[in-house]
């Protein structure tokens, strides 16, 4: 009897599944602990006060409740009770960069689809804002495994109208779907200017973590003499002499120069930063992420 082959969409949830265990695998063998708190974010919630106690920090006094004078009171927190995560990746031409299959549009949707795989098991809600420089997809934050498979397929079979980058329109349009604090997930190449007010924003009402995608012929363009260059973006077609050591210096600039400011302001708001290439093997930076958040979430 004859096994039908498997889909497109089949093959990919089964990489992505494959990937989420070796990530599940190498946390639980740092941590020594659950893989539970990839998505636990920093914001808290007020709980109640009670007595101080010696070593409480003095900026947790609630000076109302104890001018009352029957004590000095400090304020308790709670960790908000659920979860909600919203992954905000770039679609536009230029990320459409990169050898067959290895492109950086194939990374973010798969590192979309293990973020997916994994807040499904751990009932967080996740939602999805895919952009150009229009909304080209967009999911409302939901739980488990079925809208996870939902989400994959809905990207998967995603072709943006717009060939276009605008970030800080994409940003805008999160913070104005987003009512409460979430784990924002930002994915894009940053081939774009004017947005950085928009990410401060960003930074500063949610937990935010930002992945660059970068693909090495865009550092080392080929020495390929008088040749056409067509932008996908603007559609317009220029000839360059790529073997003149003016425009080799000149492109290997901006790939450093966009590079490092999305770094730069990362750095500046303590932002979490992941900068990935398409022909490595990104899920050890994934693991060190999710490290750091359970680290960060055990400390409390």
């Amino acid at each position: 009897m004859n096994t039908p082959e498997a889909t497109p969409l089949q093959q990919l949830l089964r990489k992505l599944r494959q990937f989420e265990i070796r990530i599940r695998q190498a946390v639980d063998a740092q941590l020594q602990g659950d893989f539970h708190s990839v998505f636990k974010g920093t914001g808290l919630e007020f709980d109640d006060v009670r007595l101080y106690q010696y070593g409480d920090e003095v900026r947790a006094i609630d000076w109302a409740v104890s001018s009352k004078g029957h004590g000095t009171f400090v304020k308790t927190y709670k960790e908000e009770r659920e979860q909600q995560v919203l992954l905000l990746l770039d679609v536009s031409a230029s990320q459409r960069v990169g050898a067959e299959g290895r492109r950086k549009l194939d990374v973010g949707r798969e590192i979309c689809g293990i973020l997916a795989l994994t807040a499904a098991r751990q009932s967080a809600q996740l939602g999805i804002l895919a952009f150009s420089n229009q909304k080209e997809l967009y999911m409302p934050p939901g739980k488990g495994i079925r809208h996870a498979y939902a989400l994959i397929k809905s990207l998967f079979d995603l072709e943006p109208r717009s060939p276009s980058t605008a970030v800080a329109a994409g940003i805008k349009q999160a913070l104005g779907l987003l009512k409460r604090r979430t784990v924002v997930v930002l994915i894009s190449d940053f081939i774009d200017t004017a947005y950085e007010r928009e990410l401060t924003m960003l930074a500063r009402k949610h937990d935010l973590v930002v992945v660059q995608l970068l693909d090495r012929r865009e550092r080392e363009f080929p020495s390929l003499g008088i040749v056409p260059l067509h932008d996908q973006e603007t559609n317009r077609t220029v000839w360059v002499n790529t073997s003149s050591a003016t425009f080799r210096a000149r492109y290997r600039a901006t790939y450093e120069q966009n590079r490092e400011q999305i770094s730069q302001i990362c750095r500046r708001h303590r932002t979490e930063f992941l900068s990935i290439t398409t022909d490595a093997d990104y899920l050890p930076q994934l693991v060190n992420l999710f490290r750091r958040r359970n680290q960060r979430g055990n400390r409390g």
